[in-house]
């Protein structure tokens, strides 16, 4: 009886250990709050990260909002609905130039180039960049980096977009996909997934791609405030060595592989279809391959939108970007 007893009070303190311990190992993550510009392909690694469990490897506890619109995702990380902000690196510069004491700081790239193509409603069995000349062509929002990114193609061409082409951008982000299909315009461009799905459907044929046009540039980059960045040096270190390990994954992985741990994210979009898109933005190296942001991609940055007319002034890349949390889970 008494040693029923002492085996009785032997399992109950392991029991006792046990759930003690499933509370301390398990309870003891750290969470980040991200709002994210939209929700794309373009945007894998990340969502990798998540279905992989390499943010939950390094003890994050990811919370990730879509905020629809760089104003709305700046918002949320200025006001402190968000940790981390996920949006394009132009956000930080306008903020900084609005005279920030808390700016936003640019420290790890999800995206090395711009993540659009020039769709034609024609097939052009051979297409020149003059072919656009005098044409209907459906645009993007002014200021916006797909925009300016797309200005800075055209005049790398010899276009004006002002001039030689009949410039369409009255047509709100949401609705442009849907204004092409229904007859509006020659060209248009567009983000993944609608322009392969407009190729695979005859609506349109992709004739060029603007990200491999206009070289690296910062276009998703991850941003945090300079508070939370000297208050959380550790938090964004395994937030950060977690996005390297997803980049990495993303860059070997099979395509097919790739599209199966992302595909729940999008939500009725056919696992072919994301396969499709994210061999197109692998193989032309729109994903980063690594968090660090690059000198020579942050002044290619200011150029592009210098030569839009919508750079407020020149920011050193060391005023905006922290290279010292990319260099120390890379090195």
């Amino acid at each position: 009886m008494q040693v029923t007893k002492k085996v009785a009070l032997l399992l109950l303190s392991l029991v006792l250990f046990l759930s003690i311990s499933a509370c301390s190992f398990g309870g003891n993550k750290d969470t980040i709050r991200v709002s994210e510009v939209t929700r794309s392909i373009f945007y894998a690694p990340l969502y990798a990260g998540i279905s992989q469990g390499f943010f939950e490897d390094e003890g994050i506890d990811l919370e990730l909002t879509t905020t629809w619109g760089g104003d709305n995702t700046m918002t949320s990380l200025l006001s402190d609905g968000a940790d981390i902000a996920l949006v394009g690196a132009e956000t930080s510069i306008y903020v900084y130039a609005q005279g920030a004491t808390d700016p936003a700081i640019n420290f790890a790239q999800l995206t090395q180039a711009d993540g659009t193509f020039l769709v034609s409603r024609e097939k052009l069995d051979s297409f020149e960049w003059d072919d656009l000349k005098g044409s209907t062509f459906l645009g993007q929002r002014t200021g916006g980096m797909p925009q300016m990114v797309g200005e800075h193609v055209l005049r790398q061409h010899g276009i004006d977009p002002h001039n030689d082409l009949n410039l369409i951008q009255n047509i709100d982000f949401g609705n442009i996909p849907s204004a092409f299909a229904s007859g509006t315009g020659d060209f248009v461009q567009l983000f993944e997934p609608q322009a392969t799905l407009f190729e695979n459907e005859g609506i349109g044929h992709i004739v060029a791609s603007f990200g491999t046009e206009s070289g690296s540039v910062p276009y998703t980059v991850f941003m945090a405030k300079q508070s939370y960045m000297e208050s959380e040096v550790e938090k964004l270190e395994a937030f950060t060595r977690a996005l390297y390990k997803a980049q990495t994954w993303v860059e070997e992985q099979p395509v097919e592989v790739v599209a199966e741990a992302i595909v729940d994210f999008f939500e009725d979009t056919d696992v072919e279809l994301v396969a499709q898109v994210v061999d197109r933005y692998r193989s032309q190296g729109s994903y980063a391959t690594s968090p660090l942001v690059q000198p020579e991609a942050w002044d290619n940055l200011q150029t592009i939108m210098d030569q839009a007319g919508e750079l407020p002034q020149q920011v050193d890349y060391t005023e905006l970007v922290n290279t010292s949390i990319a260099e120390s889970v890379t090195n």
